[in-house]
């Protein structure tokens, strides 16, 4: 897998060791709070779930695949949603 590649096409991730991460900086509290809940729907359907560390309206999110030993096509197509989901709440 070509990491730099896909890293590439999600801007707003970069890679730290076996993760990617993003800050997520939301209009508001409450804003940060939906974007955490859609992302969880999501994870939970793909049965993969991110690292998410919330700040009043900033988000911390961290993705890898544990059972896998680093990064897999998984972790990107998430960073492709959590992109899709901050974008439409505003962040």
């Amino acid at each position: 897998m070509d990491i730099e590649s896909k890293l590439n096409d999600l801007p707003a991730w970069r890679r730290e060791g076996d993760e990617i991460r993003r800050t997520v900086a939301a209009p508001d509290f409450p804003a940060a709070i939906r974007i955490v809940d859609e992302i969880a729907v999501h994870a939970e359907e793909l049965n993969h779930h991110p690292d998410i560390d919330i700040r009043w309206r900033t988000l911390h999110l961290a993705l890898t695949t544990h059972d896998q030993g680093g990064l897999t096509d998984l972790d990107f197509t998430l960073a492709a949603v959590i992109d899709e989901i901050a974008a439409k709440h505003g962040a």
